[in-house]
């Protein structure tokens, strides 16, 4: 009876063997079961007091924190986001641990993206004002705005952009770094075609900031069939709603302060978008 249900578990892990074992006590002997798995009964009732290895015990609480990470990020970021995330919180993990944790749970990004590498070549053409401060869409996904302000920490600063759909006002898209660079709104935008899925083109108006021009992001907005407009330089107005949100954010959110850490700030953002303003 039992040897033929143990076969299967010969040749796996220690821990797997005294899982077999501790399933099966109601049916068969402990001494008999570790006889025929090859397995010391003094060690299996250690087993018992702690199951788990510290490893493991350590993953399950890296889970908790990744999966909060995934969760802030609207699904959109894998694991070398998260790893980024993760070391910035103060966590010593490598990337490739939490990459295994993150395939184990199937916990995968939506939407893949890679950083291009490009050699060369002339930066981004900055695009034409196609919106035209027209600001109120009769439909959703048709225009969507995006812009980058920065939140002081004792860190250094933390770098918000975020994409707002002009029909509701709603913040569609956003991320959150210490670096203001292309893959800050590139990440922004990719949480935006995550959540939204348009199936038709969307207008995507900014200011003529280096990340907007970059070939990176005009890539990206070629390929998820985005188009892009840009304000007169200088000229704040031919992005007023985005500018009408920080000028809230800036009130509600940071008056004046300094937070202690990157960490407690994209939390407080956090909130802010998703509990108070898009509600």
């Amino acid at each position: 009876g039992y040897i033929k249900k143990g076969r299967k578990v010969l040749c796996r892990r220690v821990r797997v063997k005294y899982a077999f074992i501790r399933d099966h006590q109601n049916q068969f002997s402990v001494s008999a079961m570790c006889r025929v798995l090859k397995l010391n009964r003094s060690g299996f009732y250690a087993w018992l007091k702690k199951p788990l290895s510290d490893r493991a015990i350590e993953d399950a609480r890296l889970l908790k924190r990744i999966k909060a990470f995934f969760i802030a990020s609207g699904g959109t970021y894998g694991s070398p986001w998260i790893h980024k995330d993760l070391r910035e919180a103060g966590e010593k993990c490598s990337v490739h641990r939490v990459a295994k944790i993150m395939r184990f749970n199937k916990l995968r990004a939506q939407i893949g993206y890679k950083r291009r590498h490009i050699k060369g070549g002339k930066p981004g053409r900055v695009a034409d004002n196609v919106l035209e401060r027209q600001f109120n869409p009769k439909a959703p996904n048709t225009s969507w705005v995006s812009d980058i302000t920065y939140v002081r920490t004792y860190e250094g600063f933390l770098y918000v952009a975020t994409v707002i759909d002009l029909f509701s006002r709603r913040v569609v898209g956003w991320s959150m770094d210490k670096n203001m660079d292309k893959h800050l709104v590139i990440k922004a935008l990719l949480m935006a075609v995550y959540q939204r899925r348009p199936k038709e083109k969307v207008l995507v108006h900014s200011d003529q900031g280096s990340q907007y021009g970059s070939s990176d992001y005009l890539a990206f907005m070629k390929e998820h069939n985005l188009i892009p407009s840009m304000s007169r330089r200088g000229n704040c107005h031919d992005n007023a709603v985005a500018e009408s949100f920080f000028a809230t954010f800036k009130k509600r959110v940071i008056r004046k302060k300094i937070y202690p850490n990157r960490n407690e700030a994209k939390t407080e953002i956090f909130n802010f978008i998703e509990m108070f303003y898009n509600p």
